[in-house]
């Protein structure tokens, strides 16, 4: 009788041991599980909202404002007579605002061509890995109307308000490989309300390209390039303005604190969609290129509430 008593006890404790080794396993799959469906984004994908004329896939913060400072001398080929183009100088002065995570806001001034802008950006989709619905790229739209201010080539005749004004249209597709690469495609579409001639075109579409290698902890080198596609919705019309060439620009990302320093070389004087992906003449190769730098600086305007 004692020894069937043992055998049963030992039986029982040898089943309790088992059902507690499932439970712990069954607790174990369950918190892969879990973290196997957090979400985690990617960061970082660029520097900042500019990759050197264009826009980036990143957005100011919520309640950031970002001053941007843009710079464009005149082409290096002028020679030392006009200190290899230093002695000429175009500006654009912008203010950026993060109005949420997804959506910011911009405005700027250009002196050349006078011309405002003003533009909106929305995140569509954000690169991430895990979760149930993971995305290999972020995907952002940019909608920008810029108006040209210089006075009317024949005041005598009738203009129209209107004819001032052109809009470009966005896709930004980004992909960040690793902490030292990122790429991104963007197909563009600019609308010009007044057209120079009959033979050009109003609607000009383009696909861009840019990247950037990570050099350093606070250095990267990007470029940047728009190729003008030939569509046309209009026969016997022209699908680019006449003695323009495509934008192409190279250069350097320097991060210093709160400031993001951009250095670069690129055959547009334009800082907008409408100047630089129609309307640059210069050839890059034959040395028609533009020393540039734009400066930006964040301030906080509204902090996030945080979680109590």
């Amino acid at each position: 009788m004692k020894t069937n008593m043992l055998l049963f006890l030992l039986l029982s404790l040898s089943f309790s041991k088992l059902y507690a080794q499932d439970d712990l396993m069954n607790l174990l799959e369950e918190e892969k599980d879990k973290f196997s469906k957090k979400k985690n984004f990617a960061t970082a994908t660029f520097k900042t909202t500019r990759l050197m004329n264009g826009h980036t896939v990143e957005n100011v913060a919520a309640g950031v404002l970002d001053v941007k400072i843009s710079h464009r001398f005149g082409m290096l080929n002028r020679g030392g007579y006009e200190l290899f183009g230093l002695d000429q100088a175009s500006m654009r002065m912008g203010l950026d605002y993060g109005i949420s995570k997804r959506l910011m806001i911009g405005i700027g001034r250009s002196t050349y061509q006078k011309q405002y802008d003003a533009f909106g950006k929305f995140k569509i989709i954000r690169q991430s890995s895990g979760g149930s619905w993971p995305s290999p790229v972020s995907v952002s739209a940019v909608t920008t109307v810029m108006l040209k201010t210089l006075k009317w080539e024949d005041p005598k005749r009738q203009n129209f308000y209107t004819s001032r004004l052109s809009f470009a249209h966005q896709l930004i597709i980004a992909r960040k490989f690793s902490e030292g690469l990122s790429l991104q495609l963007m197909p563009s579409f600019v609308h010009d309300n007044l057209a120079n001639t009959v033979s050009e075109p109003n609607d000009i579409f383009a696909l861009g390209i840019g990247g950037r290698i990570k050099l350093s902890k606070r250095l990267s080198f990007n470029a940047e390039y728009y190729h003008v596609l030939p569509i046309s919705f209009v026969e016997g019309e022209n699908y680019r303005i006449n003695g323009t060439k495509n934008s192409l620009a190279v250069g350097f990302d320097i991060e210093t604190g709160g400031h993001v320093f951009q250095l670069h070389f690129t055959n547009s004087t334009g800082m907008t969609e409408k100047t630089f992906i129609t309307e640059t003449t210069g050839d890059f190769f034959k040395g028609d290129i533009h020393f540039g730098f734009n400066i930006s600086r964040v301030f906080t305007i509204k902090k996030r509430k945080k979680n109590k």
